[in-house]
């Protein structure tokens, strides 16, 4: 911030959603509905990381931690079983390959949810690739310390990662007597809101005032 040379503000607002419609276009993979390279970097020209490296040459548990952290993935440990098993025939290139190894890595009534079973493997990458908690961990404090006195930080986002990270800092910030609090609990949007964007239905907006 200081080599932006930015000035103190009265409000910052993150919305932590992105562009589905953008990203579904971009070829790079981030859809289990399509058939894609296995990237998912949002900048590849800036990240040499992607979901096909990680899925072909990280540890077997490292693939499992990163599905429990990042994806809170219950069969997360039998999936990177299956990873390993695959990719010792052939690597996993495309987002098809990964979402076959998925469907047979946990159990038929898991495929039968209305929630797509790859959803949260292709969560907890895309999280990883793009490093999304560890730069909100670094953003908030740099957010905070911008704000004028009685300024407002308001957050909105879509995943409980997020939101959890979120409500522990503004309450380590209400705590050391930085920011209060001006959401007990996260405001959500309305159900007719939900009717005519199902989208925002995981949508979690909270907000703190600096003091």
């Amino acid at each position: 911030t200081d080599s932006l040379n930015f000035k103190k503000v009265d409000g910052v607002l993150f919305d932590l959603g992105f562009s589905s419609h953008h990203l579904e276009k971009s070829g790079r993979g981030f859809s289990f509905q399509k058939d894609e390279p296995l990237d998912m970097r949002y900048n590849p020209k800036t990240n040499e990381l992607s979901a096909e490296k990680i899925i072909n040459t990280w540890s077997g548990e490292a693939i499992e931690n990163l599905l429990q952290n990042c994806g809170e993935e219950r069969f997360a440990r039998s999936i990177a079983r299956g990873i390993l098993r695959e990719r010792n025939d052939k690597k996993i290139a495309t987002t098809r390959e990964l979402v076959k190894v998925v469907a047979q890595n946990v159990p038929g009534w898991y495929l039968k949810k209305k929630i797509h079973p790859a959803t949260k493997t292709f969560q907890a990458l895309r999280i990883a690739v793009n490093r999304e908690l560890e730069n909100l961990e670094k953003a908030l404090p740099q957010a905070a310390e911008l704000l004028k006195p009685s300024g407002k930080l308001i957050i909105i986002s879509f995943q409980s990662l997020e939101d959890r990270i979120v409500k522990n800092f503004f309450k380590e910030g209400e705590k050391e007597e930085v920011l209060k609090i001006l959401t007990r609990k996260p405001v959500t949007p309305p159900t007719q809101e939900v009717g005519t964007n199902p989208r925002a239905r995981s949508a979690k907006l909270r907000a703190a005032q600096k003091r």
